[in-house]
């Protein structure tokens, strides 16, 4: 039976030590790579270890002495006014010398705050970690690496998050499309998938979902949904990849719904079956790649163990530069800092959309996003050989681009690029007086494509 969206405030209904999943749980999802490694990492962390291969420099040899930053007070009524922060010797030393490859410690203990304040996930008898990683992307992609092997199953939306494509290609997985709209995962699709599963391809280990202002559909997925894909997920006993870069901007008028992260333990039934992946780059900075993961002890583990032979550790410098400043705000000051954020993205969105609104009606069609950057929407276009609905990559790299309007064509956000009439728009960066501009010249193209065929052209206003 699904889960009720009441039950995302109800009380546990059983003791969570009996609820947390075993760490033995795992063996049957971590890749052959990710065990051979883990032995290694059981080797370095035994008790009394005296750690002489180090090859860490003299910190003597360092030429940096000194690091001062100047900040914006976090609330959106002072935005004007600055503070002056500096590293003090330790944080400094800390800052340019290795680290640990979770984090450094101070950094990971105001992160563990932070999914408490936010999720309602206490790090004491939980079984879970978080670590650091160089952004979010970094982190996604070596969990990709510890939890597949070559021929695994995958669950994915489609669209799909392009960035994550080439990953899945690597690796020769089997990917599974389960289709979207503006309410998040159609959770019937993704029964039916499950249901009709094929008995040559193996059971999918995981669904990798973005549910916040998706990229690309700038879709939020609703509770309904993300009830019902956990109890799913519980059923069908696959994890669930909760990359969520986009939780911090949402401007819905609806109160934000509850992560994936918080509900498997607001919701009775076993805990451990999510994987959550964070990211400052678009609340803090992007150029400072500081992301984090934070799920089942034993995934996490194997992701530093990946990172341990790779980037070694997450940058020091930005983490020291981080803590320092969201310890000089606070939570407090964080909250009032992504309130901040969300209300410039509101405004974007909302002139964007007003200005689609102007030169698209009759030649687009779209739903309003409630998070995140991006506007996700179909182009009335003529059929094409490969699709009814018209293929809006000829009209994105090839004529868009040649009137100096870039953005990115459905195409590139389905695993096997089939044809597609849609079109990703980023509302972030573009300054607000040239979004006009941008839709005129867009609105234009499209009335071209249509002249030059012989079909009869759709309602458009002239």
């Amino acid at each position: 039976m699904a889960a009720s969206p009441s039950a995302a405030t109800e009380l546990l209904k059983s003791p969570l030590g009996s609820r947390l999943l075993s760490s033995s749980f795992y063996d049957n999802y971590l890749s052959d790579q990710a065990k051979r490694f883990r032995k290694l990492l059981e080797l370095a962390q035994a008790p009394g270890m005296l750690w002489l291969f180090t090859g860490s420099p003299a910190p003597e040899t360092f030429p940096i002495q000194q690091l001062t930053m100047t900040v914006s007070h976090p609330d959106a009524n002072n935005r004007d006014k600055s503070t002056t922060l500096s590293l003090d010797d330790h944080a400094l030393a800390e800052a340019l010398q290795y680290g640990n490859t979770q984090g450094i410690p101070k950094f990971v203990d105001w992160l563990y705050g932070l999914q408490e304040r936010y999720h309602g996930r206490s790090r004491e008898d939980e079984s879970w970690m978080l670590s650091v990683g160089c952004g979010s992307q970094d982190v996604l992609s070596k969990a990709f690496f510890a939890l597949l092997d070559e021929g695994d199953s995958v669950l994915v939306e489609a669209p799909l998050y392009a960035g994550v494509i080439p990953v899945f290609s690597m690796l020769n997985c089997h990917t599974a499309e389960i289709s979207t709209d503006s309410d998040g995962i159609v959770t019937d699709d993704l029964e039916r998938i499950l249901q009709n599963w094929p008995n040559d391809k193996r059971r999918p280990k995981l669904l990798y979902t973005v549910p916040y202002g998706c990229n690309p559909t700038g879709a939020s997925a609703t509770l309904e949904r993300r009830l019902k894909t956990l109890q799913i997920a519980r059923e069908y006993g696959f994890l669930i990849l909760e990359d969520d870069p986009y939780f911090y901007l949402y401007y819905g008028d609806a109160p934000r719904p509850p992560s994936y992260f918080q509900l498997e333990k607001e919701v009775n039934g076993p805990i451990g079956h999510v994987i959550r992946f964070d990211s400052f780059s678009k609340v803090l900075s992007a150029g400072m790649r500081l992301g984090f993961v934070s799920g089942p002890t034993p995934i996490v583990n194997a992701i530093n163990i990946l990172s341990s032979t790779s980037t070694l550790h997450p940058s020091t410098l930005s983490q020291a530069v981080a803590n320092c400043l969201l310890s000089h705000w606070g939570y407090d000051g964080f909250q009032q800092h992504v309130n901040y954020i969300a209300s410039v993205y509101c405004r974007k969105r909302d002139l964007f959309a007003a200005a689609m609104r102007r030169h698209l009606e009759g030649l687009a069609e779209w739903s309003t996003p409630e998070a995140g950057m991006f506007v996700w929407f179909k182009l009335r276009l003529p059929p094409v050989p490969s699709s009814d609905e018209g293929d809006s990559e000829d009209v994105i790299i090839r004529r868009a681009f040649k009137q100096k309007v870039l953005a990115l064509p459905g195409t590139s956000f389905f695993v096997n690029r089939r044809t597609s009439a849609y079109v990703r728009a980023s509302f972030s960066v573009l300054p607000e007086e040239q979004f006009d501009e941008a839709m005129r010249r867009l609105a234009a193209i499209v009335k071209d494509v249509w002249s030059e065929t012989d079909a009869r052209e759709p309602s458009v206003p002239y």
